[in-house]
């Protein structure tokens, strides 16, 4: 097949081309400049330069595709109905990328009970809402001949088989570790986020091109850990000794930004990925994430 990403260079697209191109696919992906193309070519993509907002390009190249996959940004709205309208009526196949921190909200680092699954009502907090109505809107593209389908990861861990190697959380929580001396975690670093490796998360994609129903929506998560549970992992991997301590939502925000700070960091989300499981006879086998940051790729390869 010809497939169209964007995020082809990303943390999560890369790492999804890099497994298509191996199935003998051919991925032609969107990227920012004629360094990012550089890059891109290295791992046997097609480069396609421009971003997001050109959307008269994004068009193109999804009609002259066999099937879209958007990893680029979960809250980019024109560019996801731009998608949705160039596929209209073809019945190819549109994989949008959504995040499961659509059912949390800025908890201050306090445990929450609610678990939700494909079939859970929710409302989304105020930070989310626009990301909801985003993935709300593709899945109404199935009503005009497209066939979409929504892959919502929750927190994401392991090594990048693409372009780019590492994630987002997890990195940011060892830098700040190493920037002050010790593992820090919002407020009791009670809050709870389900998790999951990126080579399963590959895998989910993989299947999920290959068999998902038109309208499908699908968590993905394989365990879930507080934020102090993941702290105490990055203090012994640091040779801290397994010590942690609180810090404030506010400080956190001026490391890595309000949004980021009290609607990921300090928020629960607590997810079960039952219909990937049921449906698509998803497996995911991989290490722990705990395990992951003692004794993984955190531990042997994450850049000090």
């Amino acid at each position: 097949m010809r497939i169209f990403m964007t995020g082809a260079t990303g943390y999560i697209g890369g790492s999804v081309a890099a497994a298509l191109i191996a199935n003998g696919h051919q991925v032609h992906g969107l990227v920012r400049s004629p360094e990012r193309a550089e890059l891109a070519r290295a791992f046997g993509i097609e480069p396609l330069i421009g971003s997001l907002d050109d959307l008269e390009v994004l068009e193109k190249a999804a009609q002259e595709a066999d099937a879209v996959i958007n990893t680029a940004n979960a809250d980019h709205e024109a560019s996801a109905d731009a998608l949705v309208a160039a596929l209209a009526g073809s019945g190819k196949k549109l994989l949008h990328t959504s995040g499961s921190s659509i059912v949390g909200h800025p908890d201050g680092g306090e445990l929450t009970e609610d678990v939700f699954d494909e079939s859970t009502e929710f409302v989304p907090s105020p930070g989310r809402a626009a990301r909801v109505d985003i993935n709300n809107r593709v899945l109404a593209g199935a009503d005009s001949g497209v066939h979409s389908v929504i892959i919502c990861p929750s927190l994401i861990y392991g090594l990048g088989t693409g372009v780019a190697k590492h994630s987002m959380q997890v990195p940011w929580l060892i830098d700040l570790a190493r920037e002050l001396g010790a593992a820090k975690h919002i407020g009791p670093g009670a809050n709870t986020w389900s998790n999951v490796h990126i080579d399963d998360l590959v895998d989910l994609y993989l299947l999920a091109l290959e068999k998902a129903p038109a309208g499908a929506f699908y968590f993905a998560e394989n365990g879930e850990n507080s934020m102090r549970e993941v702290c105490v992992a990055i203090s012994k991997m640091l040779g801290f000794g397994g010590g942690t301590e609180p810090m404030t939502a506010d400080f956190a925000a001026t490391h890595w930004g309000e949004g980021p700070a009290h609607n990921t960091m300090a928020s629960n989300s607590r997810v079960r990925a039952k219909r990937a499981r049921s449906e698509l006879g998803w497996s995911p086998s991989a290490p722990s994430l705990v395990e992951e940051i003692e004794t993984g790729i955190y531990a042997t390869s994450y850049p000090a």
